[in-house]
């Protein structure tokens, strides 16, 4: 029996989404006959009443809920953190369970809870988004996680519309089942492109590497944050394939436990992003994946666009533009190093990431430089609240391009103590 690991990180109210949540792991148990431990990580104001919505659902036999809020996230990762022999345990725990929001330390706490919970892989959503309805029925992309993940590729090609991977490829594991989202942008920057087209162009292009082609940029920005477009869901398509990134969304999302074991997410706050690490990794070391069509659909909350929500949400939006600067380096990093990055089980070799990530550290800041001078210019033509947001930019410059190699620096020291961290949830 397959154990999973069904989780969703929440920081805002969403009964509706763990009531449908539950649902799902309802329906991996009694189709697929999954052991699903279904996993909330509640940093929200809503605790309560999320622990009576989940007091008063169906109890299924086969699905187990854990509702753990930050004090109790806070207690495990001490123990976790004392038993692997940190010199840093502050620095690890801060990491961890920062104060900012991260979306890559809320699903690493994730990845540790797995592990802890003796699970095969772990499968996340998003509590800002929904799924869709065919013929009335909830479209559960549980369907095409649940029968592959860990197992040969080659196994799974007679379960697929389409197998698009080179033979050498089929004895590698099934690591990655994902697909995307219809609906609103997975980033709440459209009021840019209904102010400003060619701003819109301008400040999407920013998280393409600094010298490519405009040809190429421009291409970049009409896919970036689109998901699946708008069209609903009429029938399941799934492709065997090295999954490419842009194709998949981390609220739409498994992987198998050879890849979230071996490296962790960028522990980073406040940046949009940042939680996108392990696309990369399987796309570059060519691990197969299923790319499927029961996409998930995609709203945002109203907080983003309120006086405080709205600088504090663009400013996530810069953080991850220069994070790109290092990240880059990093994918083009590993796509050089392509199989060399698997060990000869296939597993991702994290040492080699790490040096990566610590190479990194040393670039020159020019090209990040030139990216905020870039958004300041941007912004400040959009006027109103955009133009006071970069007068806000303008003060914090030099810390946030400090920030942004720190972060990086902040990755590479977490992924070494990785593996102490996931041996010591075993015990």
């Amino acid at each position: 029996m397959n154990r999973i690991c069904l989780c969703l990180p929440t920081n805002r109210a969403c009964s509706a989404t763990l009531t449908a949540v539950h649902r799902e792991a309802a329906h991996a148990a009694e189709h697929f006959g999954a052991d699903v431990q279904l996993l909330i990580l509640d940093s929200s104001g809503a605790r309560a009443e999320h622990a009576r919505v989940l007091a008063g659902l169906r109890p299924v036999p086969g699905v187990t809920v854990h509702h753990l809020d930050e004090v109790t996230q806070r207690a495990f990762l001490r123990r976790t953190i004392e038993r692997a022999g940190s010199a840093e345990p502050e620095r690890l725990l801060h990491l961890m369970l920062p104060p900012a929001v991260s979306y890559g330390a809320c699903t690493n706490r994730a990845f540790l809870l797995a592990a802890a919970l003796g699970c095969d892989s772990l499968h996340r959503r998003d509590s800002d988004s929904a799924y869709q309805l065919h013929a009335g029925q909830p479209v559960f992309p549980v369907h095409h996680e649940l029968p592959w993940l860990g197992r040969p590729a080659a196994e799974a090609t007679t379960s697929v519309a389409r197998t698009d991977l080179a033979p050498a490829l089929l004895a590698r594991p099934v690591s990655l089942v994902g697909a995307s989202f219809i609906g609103e942008l997975s980033v709440d920057i459209g009021e840019i492109r209904r102010l400003d087209e060619g701003v819109y162009h301008d400040v999407v292009s920013l998280w393409a590497p600094g010298d490519w082609p405009e040809e190429r940029k421009r291409h970049l920005v009409e896919e970036s944050f689109t998901g699946a477009g708008t069209a609903p869901f009429t029938g399941d398509r799934a492709t065997l394939t090295v999954v490419d990134p842009m194709r998949v969304d981390m609220c739409n999302i498994a992987f198998g436990r050879a890849v979230y074991e071996r490296i962790p997410l960028p522990p980073a706050t406040d940046t949009i992003g940042s939680d996108y690490f392990l696309l990369h990794v399987v796309h570059d070391a060519a691990l197969p994946g299923i790319l499927h069509n029961r996409h998930i659909e995609n709203f945002h909350t109203p907080e983003r666009r309120t006086d405080t929500g709205f600088p504090a949400y663009q400013l996530r939006f810069v953080k991850f533009l220069l994070s790109m600067l290092y990240f880059h380096h990093v994918y083009d990093r590993m796509a050089d190093e392509g199989a060399a990055l698997l060990d000869e089980r296939h597993q991702v070799r994290d040492d080699r990431i790490v040096r990566f990530l610590r190479e990194s550290t040393d670039l020159d800041r020019t090209e990040n430089v030139w990216r905020l001078d870039r958004v300041d210019t941007a912004y400040r033509k959009l006027g109103g609240r955009y133009a006071a947001f970069a007068e806000q930019v303008a003060l914090q410059r030099h810390a946030l391009l400090d920030q942004a190699a720190k972060d990086i620096e902040d990755h590479a020291y977490l992924a070494e103590a990785w593996p102490a961290l996931i041996e010591a949830t075993r015990i």
